[in-house]
């Protein structure tokens, strides 16, 4: 017979997948928003984008729910590695809700609002806006970190350290990326003049 706890894993593993399939094509859509060259490519890429915030959203109330109960079931919250990732969770939906969620509406505004053709100057600088790349790596990485957590359940200053880890790569890979698509398109640029 399947246990209750069970249940709960499978839940909670099904809604990291679904988390990792918003965090995936989150990634997937900023790196063919930067290469957009008109404003009907930039809406179809927004759209999809746009239609990740549900499968994440409920990904993410289901992953804490099922981790929750998990935790209470079998686990407690004094488990070094539950107290990290629960921190890591947080800073997930402070990343995706104060930083991505802003900017991908104001990207949604400026596509919907310019007529078709080329990309507008304002929409062509705020694909290549660094933050945004910066958030989305960060909380890919984090999420990652976060499964190396629950696979690993290490004791309060390991899961730290992990964590850490996996937020500095996340920032830097952000960084990274977003400089490298900024010097990108200004040598296409340059070349285009």
């Amino acid at each position: 017979m399947i246990s209750d706890y069970t249940i709960a894993l499978f839940l909670h593993v099904i809604s990291a997948i679904g988390f990792f399939l918003g965090a995936g094509l989150w990634l997937f859509g900023l790196a063919t928003l930067r290469r957009a060259q008109r404003v009907e490519q930039a809406r179809s890429i927004l759209t999809l984008v746009a239609r990740t915030g549900p499968v994440s959203g409920i990904s993410l109330v289901v992953l804490l729910a099922a981790g929750i109960y998990m935790t209470i079931t079998v686990w407690t919250f004094e488990q070094g590695w539950i107290r990290i990732a629960m921190l890591g969770i947080i800073l997930l939906i402070a990343l995706g809700a104060g930083v991505i969620e802003p900017r991908r509406r104001a990207l949604a505004r400026l596509a919907s609002d310019a007529p078709d053709g080329p990309l507008p100057d304002a929409l062509a600088q705020r694909t290549q806006e660094k933050l945004l790349s910066v958030a989305v790596y960060t909380q890919a990485f984090l999420l990652l970190g976060i499964v190396f957590l629950m696979t690993t359940k290490l004791a309060f200053t390991g899961s730290l350290i992990a964590l850490g880890v996996a937020l500095v790569l996340g920032l830097a890979l952000g960084w990274l990326v977003s400089r490298g698509m900024r010097s990108g398109v200004q040598s296409v640029a340059a070349r285009a003049s």
